[in-house]
């Protein structure tokens, strides 16, 4: 049977070598990785279970991102959890284990600890050691303040191979304003070395707001001199503690102005910039030349030649509930982290019946529902808009994402709905804000893309 299957693979392999200009044994090296393979099957059962769709929808999430707990040490105006104090009825470690091994056997490639605080839950390291034993990729996104270099060989020895680490602002100034809790950008910065040091792959995020929204290059250049591998600029949701403050969002023009400047940044930053903003696989598409085309999502960023093209419309977009999926402090399953609209829960539901047959999973997959422009635009299948802001602002998560350049007539909407905040000059103007939102786990790009 091995043989029959290397028989059948094997011009599989060299046609898609030959394709991406690949090295045919990078390829079959890459494939030898645990965390590769079980990618890989989670394509052919997405083939099997969905066929050939636009976007691609693979047969289990490569990535599910779960808040672990919703205890924390900081007081962040942004948090999409409102987090501070864990839950009362947050999953026991005895069903935190349980879930983990229920995971593994749905062939879930990724798994990325959040919260809340990951490093506030006393068995954090128990669980990120169950998660590595069963074969799964483990990350962890974290606010970096408990990062001391005991903790970090602690964590990496446990099995954690890459955090996310939230850095808000350019100095100490923007940063612990956005964070509630002063000495916090220091902290994190100390973090962020201890974890460079004991070489994670590390992934330094923003939420961009327009508090920080002249801040970005100065965070990007930081992430050069610290090492970092990541740059991520996220979108702000209004979710948590967000919902209070959609005033400091980014107007659509400074979107678009943010998603050029990530875009030429990238060409000369050590660090690959990236965003969650799936508006940013558009923006490339229409910067670049027809030979070479970036695309770049906050799970994927390649270089595809001309004929490759129709390929985008396979992997961009926004990946909730299509790439990946959220599962919350108490087991409540979501379609991403940012995305509060409950289909189950693991103490009660089967994980792979939810995925495969969820009705609004189901729609979110499907780009030729959406609504308004988003359903209309010719990038739909390479972004589609974030799914996560269309619910958070309209409470339809098929309405067209108002922070695009194409939807300002929803974001003129919103714009006359909203009351001026104290200390700004008016509600979406151009006086800083001081608010975003507490980061989900983008690391797909790194599984794919950085072993080769």
């Amino acid at each position: 049977m091995c043989k029959l299957a290397a028989a059948s693979i094997s011009p599989i392999i060299s046609m898609g070598a030959r394709s991406f200009g690949i090295d045919e044994q990078d390829i079959k090296k890459a494939l030898a990785d645990p965390h590769w393979r079980k990618g890989l099957i989670c394509v052919v059962k997405g083939i099997a279970a969905f066929g050939v769709q636009r976007p691609f929808v693979p047969g289990a999430p490569f990535q599910v991102v779960w808040d672990v707990t919703y205890g924390c040490n900081l007081r962040c105006k942004h948090c999409y959890a409102s987090a501070g104090r864990p839950l009362e009825d947050e999953l026991s470690t005895d069903e935190a284990l349980g879930l983990i091994d229920r995971l593994a056997q749905m062939g879930v490639p990724i798994l990325a600890f959040s919260g809340g605080e990951p490093l506030t839950r006393p068995d954090i390291l128990q669980l990120v050691k169950r998660a590595r034993e069963r074969g799964m990729y483990v990350a962890m996104a974290t606010n970096g303040t408990l990062i001391s270099p005991t903790k970090a060989k602690e964590m990496r020895d446990a099995g954690v191979e890459y955090l996310q680490i939230s850095i808000d602002g350019a100095d100490a100034s923007s940063h612990d304003a956005l964070r509630g809790i002063p000495g916090c950008f220091d902290r994190a910065l100390d973090g962020i070395k201890n974890a460079v040091a004991e070489q994670f792959f590390v992934n330094i995020s923003t939420t961009v707001t327009k508090r920080n929204y002249r801040e970005v290059e100065d965070i990007i250049d930081l992430c050069d001199e610290l090492g970092a591998n990541w740059f991520m600029a996220y979108n702000f949701i209004p979710a948590g503690r967000g919902k209070d403050m959609i005033a400091s969002d980014l107007t659509p023009q400074m979107r678009e102005d943010l998603l050029k400047l990530l875009h030429e940044k990238g060409k000369t930053s050590r660090c690959q910039v990236l965003s969650t903003a799936p508006q940013f696989a558009r923006v490339a598409l229409q910067k670049c030349s027809e030979g070479s085309v970036m695309v770049p999502t906050h799970f994927y960023n390649q270089v595809v030649e001309g004929r490759l093209f129709g390929l985008t419309e396979f992997i961009g977009g926004c990946g909730a509930a299509r790439f990946y999926m959220a599962i919350r402090a108490d087991g409540r399953i979501d379609p991403c982290v940012f995305f509060q609209k409950t289909v189950g829960n693991v103490r009660t539901d089967d994980l792979n019946e939810i995925w495969l047959n969820d009705p609004l999973f189901l729609r979110l997959r499907d780009k030729d529902v959406l609504k308004g422009n988003c359903g209309r635009c010719e990038y739909r299948y390479q972004c589609g808009g974030c799914r996560a802001r269309a619910n958070g602002y309209f409470d339809d998560p098929l309405a067209s994402d108002p922070g695009c350049i194409r939807n300002v007539d929803r974001y003129t909407d919103l714009v006359e709905g909203v009351e001026e905040s104290p200390g700004e000059k008016t509600a979406f103007g151009e006086q800083a804000s001081n608010e975003g939102n507490q980061e989900g786990i983008p690391i797909l790009n790194h599984i794919s893309g950085s072993r080769m």
